[in-house]
């Protein structure tokens, strides 16, 4: 029998909610644990207990802690033509850029990808960028994601250019990174998909999914990478670095070595694994 649904269990848990009402949580510590309580207690499933503990965590966050970095951004000059500039939107993906004068601490305003479509069969006109970007949203590392998400839903904007303490750029962030952190991963039609999570190529390398569970890599290889603090082996990688790393970039994870294949400014998506002494067939 589950003792998570038993009525004592349950109607326990009820009197805990109800005396909390009476007597106002203390802290997001008190909330985070009524919360596991209700888990525990098959009262939320996996998915709402993750998404109401996002939402929990957003409003301790800073924007610092989940923007686009400055090195990672990818801006369009103002001088740039129509034909760069659609060079770089098919190269990127992004459907928002930055427009930036004479460094990237000279923001002109934010260009929209889908305002191009009228001048994409006419690559020889010229283009006037300042008559279609729009004002930048500029906003401090230090503001909080919960009140930044209420003004991106309340002034109908997606994405703000990110000042440090000595006003210059630090970097960008979207509605979509804070949701990101809410919800989890939200995958796009442009993101790598139906990746096979751990593929042999050889007796020596074999190419991992970094979304790949930890626990599905240690069964795989025999190995014992620790689950304590990450679930995937894209965050024992990136935490290996000690930075986001750029496809190319190798370091050493245990007994293997890992080499970035793919990535982008916001994750690593696909690795390739050398182990020393491989136990998987």
């Amino acid at each position: 029998m589950n003792t998570a649904d038993t009525p004592s269990n349950k109607s326990s848990f009820f009197a805990r909610l109800a005396k909390s009402f009476v007597r106002k949580p203390a802290s997001r510590e008190e909330i985070a644990e009524l919360l596991q309580d209700a888990h525990s207690n098959a009262i939320l499933d996996d998915e709402a207990l993750e998404i109401m503990e996002g939402a929990l965590a957003v409003s301790d966050q800073q924007v610092r802690e989940i923007m686009v970095p400055r090195s990672k951004m990818t801006v369009i000059p103002e001088s740039a033509d129509i034909q760069e500039i659609l060079e770089l939107v098919i190269k990127s993906g992004h459907s928002r850029f930055p427009v930036v004068g004479e460094s990237a601490d000279d923001i002109k305003g934010i260009l929209l990808a889908k305002e191009l479509l009228p001048l994409a069969l006419e690559a020889e006109a010229g283009i006037d960028l300042s008559r279609m970007i729009r004002p930048a949203t500029i906003v401090p590392e230090s503001k909080r994601l919960n009140v930044l998400l209420k003004e991106f839903r309340e002034q109908r904007y997606h994405m703000a250019v990110v000042l440090d303490e000595y006003a210059t750029v630090a970097g960008l962030v979207t509605i979509e990174d804070i949701l990101e952190e809410i919800v989890g991963e939200i995958a796009d039609e442009t993101d790598p998909q139906d990746l096979i999570a751990i593929q042999r190529i050889d007796d020596q390398r074999y190419h991992v999914a970094a979304l790949t569970p930890i626990e599905d890599f240690n069964e795989h290889f025999g190995a014992g990478l620790n689950e304590d603090e990450f679930d995937t082996v894209g965050g024992l990688v990136v935490r290996a670095f000690g930075h986001l790393p750029q496809a190319g970039e190798s370091t050493t994870l245990a007994d293997y070595q890992v080499t970035v294949l793919e990535g982008d400014e916001r994750q690593i998506h696909l690795l390739e694994i050398s182990p020393r002494t491989i136990k998987a067939d």
